[in-house]
């Protein structure tokens, strides 16, 4: 006669029955939390893969090659450009909020030139470095200040 604690088999088999009903209700607990963890296991994967990957020195390029690199601003606007124009010249603009170039950097055979532009876009500082002037560009290394009032300073070595 077998007997468990809710009592024996003999009785009707009325606890053979609750027994059953535990032990499938213990597998559907079972499946359950495995299910659980397997859901759980797929977004916590997912989570680390579409962290941004840090470089270190073993995975940082060593050179980047490009026609043109830009920073954007988290909506997208272009705020810096760096890029070889038709003519070859490298150029370097800095943009602001609104897309208006302040600072421009550029650099040929000709020779370089740094332009800082003010509130009203106009030219305030103009750094010109070239040896000698050609008719396309007269003008030889020199640093142009000009005020907003319209005065104008020329530095010339």
């Amino acid at each position: 006669m077998m007997t468990t604690n809710e009592g024996s088999i003999e009785n009707g088999g009325t606890s053979v029955l609750k027994w059953l009903r535990r032990m499938k209700s213990h597998k559907f607990t079972l499946a359950l939390t495995c299910i659980n963890l397997a859901v759980a296991a797929i977004v916590l994967s997912r989570s680390v893969w579409d962290k941004p990957i840090m470089a270190d020195s073993q995975q940082t390029p060593k050179v980047i090659r490009a026609q043109a690199i830009e920073l954007v601003s988290d909506g997208g606007q272009v705020r810096s450009r760096l890029n070889v124009e038709p003519s070859g010249e490298v150029v370097f603009r800095l943009l602001d909020k609104n897309g208006t170039i302040r600072v421009k950097l550029g650099a040929s055979e000709d020779g370089s030139g740094l332009l800082l532009l003010d509130e009203a876009t106009e030219p305030a500082v103009h750094m010109i470095a070239r040896r000698s002037g050609t008719a396309e560009k007269p003008t030889t290394t020199g640093i142009t200040l000009k005020s907003g009032d319209g005065q104008q300073r020329v530095i010339k070595p």
